[in-house]
């Protein structure tokens, strides 16, 4: 203890005399890399001393060092050397939910600035055996009154997640800086930023696919974030930016030079939308084994989707390409808004099998058989989605759509459900009557040098714009293998059409032109 007393004195002489930031060893204030001791004290002495010297690092060394929660304070960089692990600790007790949402984490910060989690080490969540803690804890009445469960999903044992501690959860902080670390086996969503400004997550790597809800990445209601250099492997969405406060909204967000796999979506703005999504910028993202969309758009909660510009994306075996929804989910909130997104230089690959298979919980399985579902922009009546352009897009589907498996017609496009109130995702509407892109409820739409390949035949045709105003195809090449006509229009007003490409390219055999009745 003396000598202990001894090096902390050091520490506060070396910052008064050369103003220096301190750096400290984990190890100096008790802890033990056995991946036994519990260390959460340990550790927050050591970030405690660096925070009252006005800031410095703490180092986790090589070893595994066992701990609860902790908490990162304003001015303190937790540096993992390379073969240094901080291990979340197996039992619930040890995690703490203090925050304004009530989330359970293992690194916390809340009103702190200048703080970062540096270097090549290992923070580690051992997710299966935590959730099997809180399920021990609820059969044994720990938790009286709470929704533990969400009942759908207690035949799976899968606890609410507001139960499972999140790996990384900062709040309200200023000047983050997250690089290089690799964050695995997680219980919930890894690492979530929330109401925090001027963010840097780069180099960062993912792998947590032990659990449902493991989001790799998740913003929300942040201003001035880049996102660069990093692989996320996620048991649910890859990177999501997300708004709960309809005051507020993510904005002026970079997200580039990123590999993804995810068995639910990969690049995701939404589901909770209440604020909103403004100057948004995604480039060069590899996506691969990817359940549900390689990018998804969606604005259900009244809030505003806007500025979006999406680039030089390339996808292999995604259950979906594009997927742009414009809800109502909350009768209670206002509809919101989506106008002027971009996306650009864009190639995806739709097999037609599941795309996350050897996941160990996939994506669920729908209970109807569809046909491979095209990418979808929809909606609402009354409430258009705006100025959307889309550039240099490439999408190979696997084809085979039959109607014996399933049938819309499009003589009965009216049959294609609205979905206002429903959960967005790219299957909500089931089966849908084009096998290319379904567009609905839009005004400005541009599609420039635009492919669509089929690998076999499928019994649709390749576009269906339903209520579509100022649509213009300029380039658009759609190959053999669908139903002609190849493009179908409804209740669509200043459509034009220029360079179309088609096995029979007449305009009178391409296109069709359906009124209301």
């Amino acid at each position: 203890m003396k000598n202990k007393l001894i090096l902390i004195a050091v520490f506060f002489i070396q910052n008064l005399l050369f103003g220096q930031k301190i750096k400290v060893n984990i190890t100096d204030f008790g802890a033990i890399g056995d991946a036994k001791t519990l260390n959460t004290e340990s550790i927050q002495r050591s970030i405690d001393t660096c925070a009252a010297q006005g800031g410095g690092q703490v180092v986790v060394p090589q070893g595994t060092f066992l701990s609860g929660s902790i908490r990162l304070k304003t001015g303190v960089e937790l540096h993992l050397t390379e073969g240094g692990v901080l291990l979340g600790s197996a039992e619930h007790k040890n995690y703490k939910n203090d925050n304004r949402n009530s989330w359970y984490a293992f690194i916390m910060a809340n009103n702190q600035n200048n703080i970062a989690i540096t270097g090549k080490g290992t923070i580690d969540g051992q997710g299966r055996i935590l959730v099997k803690d809180v399920i021990r804890l609820w059969r044994a009445g720990a938790f009286p009154g709470a929704q533990v469960w969400d009942e759908s999903l207690k035949e799976k044992n899968r606890p609410n997640e507001r139960f499972r501690p999140q790996l990384i959860f900062f709040q309200d902080c200023k000047n983050v800086s997250i690089d290089g670390i690799n964050l695995q086996n997680g219980t919930s969503w890894i690492q979530t930023y929330e109401a925090c400004e001027d963010v840097v997550i780069r180099n960062v790597c993912v792998e947590s696919t032990a659990y449902w809800n493991n989001d790799g990445i998740d913003i929300v209601d942040c201003k001035n974030v880049l996102i660069r250099d990093c692989f996320v492997n996620s048991a649910d969405d890859a990177i999501c930016l997300k708004s709960f406060n309809p005051n507020s909204r993510c904005d002026n967000i970079t997200i580039e030079n990123c590999t993804m796999r995810s068995s639910a979506s990969a690049l995701k703005l939404g589901t909770s939308s209440y604020g909103g999504f403004s100057n948004i910028k995604a480039k060069n993202l590899t996506i691969y084994d990817t359940y549900r969309s390689a990018i998804a758009l969606e604005c259900v909660d009244g809030g505003v989707l806007e500025n979006i510009d999406i680039s030089h994306v390339r996808a292999k075996n995604t259950g979906n390409a594009i997927f742009i929804n414009l809800g109502h989910r909350i009768k209670e909130r206002p509809v919101g808004k989506i106008d002027n997104i971009r996306i650009h230089d864009i190639e995806v690959e739709v097999p037609n099998t599941k795309p996350d298979k050897g996941y160990e919980m996939e994506g669920p399985l729908d209970t109807l058989d569809y046909n491979i579902l095209p990418s979808s922009i929809v909606g609402l009546p009354n409430f258009l989605i705006k100025n959307i352009f889309l550039k240099k897009i490439k999408i190979t589907h696997i084809g085979g759509g039959t109607p014996e498996k399933a049938y819309i017609s499009i003589d009965s496009l009216q049959k294609v459900p609205e979905k206002a109130y429903a959960y967005p995702e790219f299957s909500m509407f089931g089966e849908l009557p084009a096998w290319g892109f379904f567009v609905k409820h839009c005004m400005g739409m541009v599609f420039e040098k635009v492919e669509l390949r089929l690998k076999y035949k499928d019994y649709r045709p390749a576009f269906v714009f339903d209520d579509v105003n100022e649509l213009r195809l300029t380039k658009v090449r759609i190959s053999a293998g669908g139903s002609l006509p190849a493009i179908v229009l409804k209740d669509a007003q200043k459509a034009t059409f220029k360079k179309i490409f088609t096995p029979k390219s007449s305009i009178s055999k391409f296109l069709t032109i359906q009124k209301k009745p």
